[in-house]
């Protein structure tokens, strides 16, 4: 395991499985994450307008560095159903070295490779 503090996953909900999959392509596209996740299924209990709601959802969890975040959260913002997402970023302590090399080069503009996250 390597230290893997440039590295952070996040965490966003959709509504459903085909805005949760336009949210990823429209990340991955801009480079803002090497992979995302989708796990539908999730039950979601929440405050929204001072009323107590339960929805459905899909949750969405990305993996990229600390510099790629206002990409993300751009990229999510932009393509997003909902006018408040949920966009969360999580740290990472430690990974796998060759998976973290890996995530470091795909979140880079495929002309500016090999860079440090």
């Amino acid at each position: 395991m390597q230290t893997a503090a440039p590295f952070v996953v996040v965490l966003v909900t959709a509504p459903d499985v085909e805005a949760a999959r336009r949210l990823a392509q429209a990340v991955l596209n801009a480079r803002a994450a090497a992979c995302a996740n989708l796990v539908p299924g999730v039950e979601s209990h929440y405050w929204w307008q001072g009323k107590h709601e339960t929805s459905a959802e899909v949750l969405l969890v990305f993996k990229t560095t600390r510099r790629q975040l206002s990409a993300l959260e751009k990229a999510v913002r932009a393509h997003h159903p909902y006018d408040t997402p949920e966009i969360i970023s999580l740290p990472l302590h430690q990974g796998h070295a060759k998976y973290l090399r890996w995530l470091a080069e795909e979140v880079q503009p495929p002309g500016r490779k090999n860079r440090s996250p």
